[in-house]
């Protein structure tokens, strides 16, 4: 058989790709099951043996998946050997000068191919530590068994990068079946240069041929060759941008304050607004109890009812703690130093403080308890004890103002660390450990509109994630109006949500994360790391625009609000000189209109209550009442702008709030100098008798106003002037004046 051509009929030989019995790395062979020895001819994977191709083997379409096609045209495919780079067709022989020794023919990389029945040749045999070796092995059908003295281990034999070429016939596989196949290559019908079919397999090694023809590839891949799905491409700002229409602002109130019912707008009526007399009313009410539950429970101090008048007057010192900052609340009570207060305790006791602060309570504590009992079940609520005071305040922000144009929702962290089971860790925050509340501010002053306080996860949730939900549950149309333009960041950020605004006229502007379902991930035309500064990308899916611009790094910008570049220009220092780098219209009002709850933040901040606290509900008590003071000083800036008046400061606010609380004045008669301006006697008479005759001089201020001469026994200490101080005549008083 070595050498001779056998010629098999086509529709007999078909091809079929397989792995070894027990390896699985992926690489083809052929193999075949009852041929008989006389229908076989040897087959080379590489073309460095000496051994020729039949000359008129045939061969029928793939047994896997796929377009079937005649054997002959398959068989015809050209190969390439993997060294020399020629192109065979499987009917070509090699010459015989093209012989190579066994040792190269038999290595890792050059499989021989023989019949099933066929042995292999006496002038080919080789010693054991040869046929043996780990790089030189030899490729045998499936029914050839190892020449006597040749036989291998089966670790070797069945090694995972060494497959077996065989051919078969039509006829069912003995002994195995399998489902599928284990190769994972698919076949992709192509055309040829003359119009017939081929059939080529596309993988990560695959080696490209010459135009018009296509082979099978030995390299390993997944999936097979599929076509790129048609993706959009990045705009750039020479391309214009059609923007949506723009949105008529149809407020449902008039922007502004609403504060024409109030009589007077001092800071203590401006506060009360959002505390008013029966949430202070309340809180004294559930203060009581909870002391008197305290008592009764082994607390060892006393407790006299707390009245609304005391409760502002508790309120005061508070806010009088935050203007003058000390390390401690007993220092505000230290006697006979340089640095003692004489504020606080004109208005309170120390203890009476203390005992206060200790059992400030909100809720009822009956209906504590009964909540308490529901742990662990949907109805538990976390915020049962600051429901009364979170209620009032939610609404009086909303009814005492109403929000110009332009909105913005962001996270607050009021710091603790207590260990309850909404304590949140907000790493981009300056207050990482904390509570968490959601706030919606609005942009041009910072007034807070709306917050809520996070508890977890919540059972009347959507599927659409958190921050859906929280912006849904801002933003009240019916409350609210039409034509406001929204600005987050990019955890709210997502295509969905700025759509459903927009279906209900809200624009919405604000960073985004490239991973946010939804959101283009094209990289055709994309920026990269080397674009220059000011470059802008941009692409338009209505009512959305994606744009990304390259500053410092890039930054990503989603808008139902504007078009992509509308020729902005900012200032940035670039080779140590100011230069206009171009920049898109969201990122410039993004940057603008951002900062409404980080306006508010600071506002809180500089003269915030918030203190450490036994109770983690103190700690938001102490939160709400900031959020109480910042919003009341926003509202006397909004009225005295209306009226034309200087407002005051931020803290000079404060302090009149402090007083008014207090029931004081801030104006406090200065303290009398102390000075040498006193009556003496005008001589040193040591007989009594003559003390009110001897030595007398006349009045100056006599002399001078009244043109007479009237002498008195006494002069000023100061002065050294004769003054008359008699019942009808005080001189002295007049001259001082």
């Amino acid at each position: 058989m070595n050498g001779e051509h056998v010629h098999v009929k086509p529709e007999d030989v078909e091809v079929a790709i397989d792995t070894d019995e027990e390896g699985d790395s992926g690489e083809e062979s052929f193999y075949s099951e009852g041929v008989p020895d006389e229908c076989l001819a040897p087959i080379e994977s590489d073309f460095d043996d000496k051994e020729d191709i039949g000359p008129a083997a045939k061969q029928a379409a793939p047994s896997f998946e796929g377009p079937s096609t005649p054997a002959k045209e398959l068989l015809s495919l050209p190969l390439r050997g993997q060294h020399h780079g020629q192109l065979l067709t499987r009917t070509q022989s090699l010459p015989h000068d093209k012989t190579r020794s066994r040792s190269r023919s038999t290595s890792k990389r050059h499989k021989r191919v023989r019949p099933r029945s066929q042995s292999p040749p006496r002038s080919t045999a080789r010693s054991r530590s040869q046929s043996t070796s780990r790089h030189k092995k030899r490729v045998r059908t499936r029914s050839q068994s190892p020449p006597h003295g040749r036989a291998r281990s089966r670790s070797r034999s069945t090694s995972r990068r060494h497959k077996q070429v065989r051919t078969r016939l039509h006829l069912p596989q003995r002994g195995r079946t399998r489902s599928r196949p284990r190769s994972t290559s698919q076949p992709r019908a192509t055309s040829s240069s003359d119009g017939s079919p081929s059939y080529s397999w596309s993988r990560s090694r695959s080696r490209s041929t010459s135009s018009g023809s296509s082979y099978v590839s030995a390299s390993r891949s997944k999936f097979p060759c599929l076509p790129a799905a048609s993706t959009k491409s990045w705009n750039t700002e020479s391309k214009r941008d059609t923007g949506p229409v723009p949105m008529s602002f149809v407020p449902a109130r008039t922007p502004g304050h609403k504060l024409k019912g109030l009589k007077k707008c001092t800071p203590l009526d401006l506060f009360k607004l959002f505390i008013s007399d029966e949430a202070a009313e309340t809180v004294c009410k559930n203060t009581n109890k909870h002391a008197a539950k305290n008592i009764a429970c082994g607390k060892k101090y006393s407790w006299t009812k707390l009245t609304v008048e005391e409760f502002f007057k508790f309120l005061g010192l508070t806010f009088f703690f935050a203007l003058v900052k000390l390390t401690s609340l007993s220092d505000y009570w230290r006697k006979d130093t340089i640095f003692s207060q004489h504020f606080p305790p004109t208005v309170m006791s120390r203890d009476r403080y203390l005992v206060i602060s200790w059992n400030i309570h909100m809720s009822d504590p009956d209906e504590d308890v009964e909540n308490d009992k529901k742990k662990g079940t949907p109805d538990y609520d976390r915020l049962f004890r600051l429901k009364p005071l979170i209620d009032t305040i939610r609404q009086a922000c909303n009814k005492f103002y109403h929000p110009r144009q332009n909105l913005s929702i962001d996270e607050r962290v009021v710091a603790t660390k207590a260990h309850t089971g909404m304590t949140q860790y907000t790493k981009a925050k300056p207050q990482r450990w904390g509570f968490k509340l959601f706030v919606l501010a609005d942009s041009s002053n910072g007034y807070t509109l709306d917050y809520d306080v996070y508890s977890g996860k919540s059972k009347f949730s959507s599927d659409e994630g958190l921050a859906y939900d929280t912006v849904m549950s801002f933003i009240n149309r019916a409350k609210l109006g039409s034509g406001y333009n929204l600005y987050v960041d990019n955890f709210y950020t997502s295509p969905k949500l700025f759509k459903d605004l927009y279906k209900m006229k809200i624009g919405a502007c604000g960073t985004y994360r490239d991973n946010r379902k939804g959101c283009p991930r094209t990289t055709r035309n994309a920026l990269t790391k080397n674009s220059p500064r000011g470059s802008i990308r941009w692409i338009r899916e209505d009512p959305l625009v994606y744009v990304k611009w390259m500053d410092t790094r890039e930054i990503s910008v989603c808008s139902t609000i504007h078009e992509a570049f509308s020729g902005h220009t900012v200032q940035r220092r670039v080779n140590g000189q100011n230069d206009s780098v171009p920049c898109p219209s969201p990122i410039k009002d993004y940057n603008k209109n951002r900062g409404g709850v980080d306006l508010s933040d600071q506002l809180i901040h500089y003269y915030s209550v918030h203190h450490k606290t036994v109770r983690w509900y103190r700690t938001l008590f102490y939160h709400f009442l900031d959020i109480a003071a910042t919003n009341s000083y926003i509202l006397y800036k909004e009225y005295c702008q209306e009226k034309k008046k200087q407002p005051k400061t931020h803290r000079a606010y404060l302090e009149k709030l402090t007083a008014q609380l207090c029931g004081v004045s801030v104006d406090v008669p200065a303290p009398r100098k102390q000075n040498d301006h006193v009556p003496v006697p005008t001589s040193e008479q040591v007989e009594t008798s003559k003390r009110a005759s001897y030595g007398r001089k006349s009045c100056v201020h006599c002399r001078q106003t009244k043109k007479t001469i009237q002498s008195t026994p006494w002069k000023c200490k100061a002065c050294d002037v004769a003054l008359c101080i008699i019942a009808n005549r005080n001189c002295f008083e007049a001259w001082h004046k």
